[in-house]
């Protein structure tokens, strides 16, 4: 009998199990994710301990932890020269500062959200580890944003600090007094702040030293900040599931001020001027300088007579020169030597003085191997011209010359406000404008058109064909051969090209009302990507753009102090700031055949509330939370 009921008993258990297996939705799942953040249950040093002296801090938490991102995240102030180190053993944090301690001073180790448990990922929150040397803690904090001056984007990881000393040499020469780094939504809180009076910055810290350096980013603000707290309250909402309200509680805290500090960042250009290098090419020879110029360098020749030997091509800025060789001979000599006197600026004083270099310009390949490849391509050129005999083609019976190309920006369809531009590979010494011929079609037939071609003052190769051009026409160009001659002899071959001007009604307009624009406002008009589509000064207090292709357009706004119709950033030694820049907040949805007028307070928003949030490229990466997952889980199981 006893048998019996052993042999029923393991039949029942094997069929549970085969069940089990069967149904492995029904079985157990682990239970819920772990949503406790670890909790400390020591700390050496003591929290807030005074009186310290002890560069070796222990922090001991109930369940085994790690520190993410100590680069980014972890922040010690006062900033630390030497770099301490970070231990990590089971449930222990070890932090050895390096530097010697200073006398009568609160410091703090911010972590952030670095610390989490090695289960579920869960973040202690930001804790602020913090004791003081003195007899007394300093607990006044300073809180705010950093913002790129150029786009209003916020600025992640840069350090934020703060100068007792209130000379503008001490950001250059001395250490931040307190630090802190931004999150990536470009905001700070710097803590352990002493009363008194102090100066702010921000720097993105290349070289480690905490002190400005030519080259890193920077913000800087001439305000006085002057810490100060006062009792506060604020009210917290307590959720009982997604859409009904649980508690709202009244909390009491301290409220730290300022906690609003805009500081808008830029990196500087670099005005140290010196050679970069030259580069020559049979026809030309290219100098480089490392940062831009008013006055033109002064070229003479050592080997060769310079008088009107140039053509001469220059950048904006004068830190890019190209010289146009006029002489055959010239361009055909391999060594070219030349004294080059320029203005330079001295490294470490800034100040400028002239300075002559002698420099050797050589082409890569020499006029004999040039003359070698010549004679290759004519050789070919003559068995291909036996062949074409031979199959009785003699319609090519002279070497080809080499045209003169021009590139030619118009396309099949344009717009009513759109020109004709051209590019030319090299100066031109002459331009027949009566070799061009502009045509607009009226019915049938094709009438002549005025038109005026116009050199660009900034660019030498570059030319514009201006007209008024009538929406929903045809127009034909037509160049004669031999219109444009270059430096170099080459004239151009016939060219013709035939093209509609679009008409209106296939385009929108966006018209802005600007009242309180600075004076010197340009409007840029920004795609989706940011990119600059069309710009125009603010006039009388508005700005308007026609033919605008139907799409969704940004606006954004800058004061074009210097008028060269360009953002341009500060300079720290010169107490400059970079120019003010605004943006509109929301999009513009163009349509064809519509009109849209706006008028825009450009100062009605906060700088850090202003830039569309379909814009900002820096975006904090949004952790899933044990709480999320448990609740997926949920809803798994529900389901």
């Amino acid at each position: 009998m006893l048998k019996l009921i052993s042999k029923i008993l393991t039949f029942l258990t094997v069929a549970l199990l085969i069940v089990a297996c069967a149904n492995p939705g029904s079985g157990p799942d682990g239970g819920p994710f772990d949503e406790t953040p670890p909790r400390i249950v020591h700390m050496s040093p003591a929290l807030g301990g005074t009186n310290e002296h002890t560069k070796k801090i222990s922090i001991v938490f109930d369940e085994l932890i790690k520190v993410e991102n100590v680069q980014e995240k972890v922040i010690i102030s006062p900033p630390q020269v030497q770099t301490p180190e970070f231990k990590v053993a089971g449930k222990r944090i070890t932090v050895q500062l390096a530097d010697s301690l200073k006398e009568n001073t609160t410091y703090t180790v911010d972590f952030s959200d670095a610390i989490v448990d090695t289960n579920e990922g869960n973040a202690l929150g930001n804790f602020t580890y913090y004791f003081s040397t003195g007899a007394q803690l300093d607990t006044m904090q300073v809180a705010g944003s950093v913002l790129s001056a150029e786009n209003l984007e916020p600025v992640k990881g840069i350090l934020v600090g703060l100068h007792s000393n209130l000379a503008d040499s001490a950001f250059t020469t001395l250490p931040f007094d307190r630090v802190a780094r931004t999150d990536g939504n470009g905001h700070f809180s710097i803590k352990g702040v002493a009363p008194g009076k102090y100066r702010i910055y921000a720097l993105k810290d290349m070289d480690g030293d905490f002190k400005y350096a030519r080259g890193e980013m920077l913000a800087f603000s001439r305000e006085d900040i002057v810490p100060s707290a006062f009792p506060d309250v604020r009210r917290d909402t307590l959720w009982a599931d997604t859409v009904r309200i649980d508690t709202i509680k009244t909390v009491r805290f301290t409220h730290y001020m300022p906690d609003d500090v805009l500081l808008l960042a830029f990196s500087e250009k670099n005005n140290t001027r010196q050679y970069l290098k030259s580069k020559r090419e049979p026809e030309k020879f290219s100098i480089y300088f490392t940062a831009p110029s008013k006055h033109i360098p002064e070229v003479r020749g050592l080997n060769f007579d310079a008088t009107n030997a140039f053509i001469v091509e220059r950048s904006a800025g004068n830190d890019t020169l190209t010289y146009w060789l006029r002489d055959t001979a010239l361009v055909n000599q391999d060594t070219l030597a030349i004294a080059c006197t320029y203005e330079a600026t001295n490294d470490s004083t800034l100040q400028s003085y002239m300075q002559t270099d002698t420099l050797e310009l050589v082409p890569q390949f020499s006029y004999a191997k040039r003359q070698k490849f010549a004679a290759e391509d004519l050789a070919k050129w003559r068995k291909g011209l036996e062949k074409r005999h031979k199959n009785g083609d003699f319609s090519q019976e002279t070497p080809p010359v080499k045209p003169l190309a021009m590139k030619c920006s118009a396309r099949m369809d344009m717009k009513p406000d759109q020109n004709v531009h051209f590019t030319l590979p090299e100066p031109a010494v002459r331009i027949d404008t009566t070799a061009f011929h502009l045509y607009l079609k009226v019915d049938s037939t094709y009438q002549q058109a005025r038109f005026k071609l116009m050199g660009d003052s900034l660019h030498l190769l570059n030319y514009t064909l201006k007209a008024e051009w009538r929406p929903g026409q045809e127009y034909v160009l037509n160049i004669d051969s031999a219109a444009v001659q270059g430096i170099s002899g080459k004239v151009n071959k016939t060219f013709d090209l035939k093209f509609r001007i679009n008409t209106a009604e296939a385009y929108g307009s966006l018209f802005l009302v600007v009242p309180d624009a600075p004076p010197m406002a340009v409007v840029q008009l920004l795609n989706t990507s940011e990119k600059l589509v069309k710009q125009a000064k603010v006039e009388n207090g508005r700005v308007d753009f026609f033919y605008l292709t139907p799409n969704d357009y940004y606006v954004r706004l800058f004061v074009d102090r210097n008028e060269n119709g360009k953002w341009d950033e500060g300079c720290y030694a010169d107490d400059r700031q970079a120019e003010e820049v605004y943006y509109y907040p929301q999009k513009f949805s163009v349509r064809a055949n519509w009109d849209i007028e706006q008028t825009w307070q450009v100062k009605a928003l906060p700088l850090n509330e202003q830039k569309p949030r379909e814009l900002i490229k820096q975006k904090e990466q949004e952790k899933k939370t044990p709480k999320s997952r448990n609740a997926e889980r949920l809803r798994n199981k529900q389901g």
